[in-house]
Formats: C-alpha cells, structure tokens, sequence
C-alpha cells in the first residue's frame, strides 16, 4: 500500500476532512498545523495527528498528480532518483487544453518550462478544427514547426506522438506552435502533453 499525501502545499487544515486524509505540512503553516512543518498531519477520529516521514517513503500526491520521494527534508515530486541533499532526477508531464485562435497559427502557453529535457509530446484533438487547413504541424515557432508531428488529422480524436531522437534541452520557458498546412486553423481544441526530465540542485 502506498501513502497518499491530498497536497504538500496547503498551509491551512481544510474545513472539512475525510477520515485518513493526510497532509505534507509546508512552511508557514497556520492554525492546528503550526509549528508543525515538515511532518505529516493525518485526519484521525475528527482530529489531527502528526508524525514524522522517514527518508526514502514514496507517495502519490493527489492534488499534483504525481508521485514523490521525502529526501530527508522535502517531498520531490516526480523523482527517479533523489541524492541526500535534495538533488533529484525528476520526469513528468506537463498536459494542457489548448483553444485554436484563428490564423496560420496558434502559439500555446509556455508549456516547456526552462531548463528542462524534452522527451517528446502527445496529444489529441478533443474538438474538430476548423478553417481551411487540410492538417497541421506540431513544433515549435520560428525554430522548428514540426518538430513533433506534421500532417497531423483535424477530426475530433486525431492524436500525435512526437518523439525527439535525442533529448532536446530547453532552457527557457517555451510554447509550443500548431500550425496549419495548406490554410488557415479556426477554432477546435487540441489536449497536449510535454514529456520531460530536469534536473534539480543540491541543498547548500
């Protein structure tokens, strides 16, 4: 069985909580939870008890959706491999809803976050797209428009599967660009999702 923590990031107890709920308590936290950052607070018999993790437990953390490691001192979220002093391979995935503006184009949040590996990226269109376009190319804008797919369908349910043949760094947050192959994109919404790994700095 493995623990599951709501969220490593509330500072307040929820008003209301289900019987086992349990918490990584953050810094700063306030009211039945202060002074007690750094441990975990586990919804008991209507009230909160506290204990403390022990390096190396793994859990889910369900408002992240992603699995973490306690380093000692923190939970790293999802982390391969975590060094005494908080270094940490992590690999996860950045997913995202995105609406076509009307255009040649349409750019997306910047959803490559800096100084991360890419993987790859995957998608499926969730709503048709429309406009004149009879495909569109996945990539990114300026730099490589079909990086991670060309000729890809316009129907609901088309997908994409981009794979990079080595790791591609990124050392910037970067959007991501559809772009539309003989015509213009209008409307539709494409779901996205980054593959990524980065690499996180030792404790002083």
């Amino acid at each position: 069985v493995e623990l599951t923590l709501a969220s490593r990031a509330i500072t307040a107890p929820p008003g209301t909580a289900e019987e086992g709920a349990c918490y990584a308590v953050p810094a700063g936290a306030v009211n039945a939870w202060d002074g007690q950052a750094g441990r975990l607070a586990l919804f008991v018999g209507g009230g909160w008890d506290f204990l403390d993790p022990v390096t190396g437990w793994r859990a889910w953390i369900a408002d992240e959706g992603v699995p973490g490691v306690f380093d000692g001192v923190d939970w790293v979220a999802g982390s391969g491999a975590v060094s005494p002093n908080g270094a940490a391979f992590v690999q996860r995935v950045v997913e995202f809803d995105h609406t076509i503006a009307t255009g040649p184009s349409s750019d997306t949040i910047a959803a490559v976050p800096g100084n991360a590996l890419v993987y790859g990226v995957s998608g499926r269109v969730l709503s048709a797209i429309g406009g004149t376009a009879t495909s569109w190319q996945l990539g990114i804008g300026g730099v490589s428009p079909d990086r991670y797919g060309s000729g890809l369908g316009l129907a609901a349910g088309s997908w994409v599967r981009g794979l990079t043949s080595t790791p591609i760094a990124y050392y910037s947050d970067t959007a991501l660009t559809l772009t539309g192959a003989g015509g213009d994109l209008s409307g539709g919404v494409v779901r996205l999702a980054v593959h990524i790994a980065e690499l996180t700095l030792p404790r002083a």
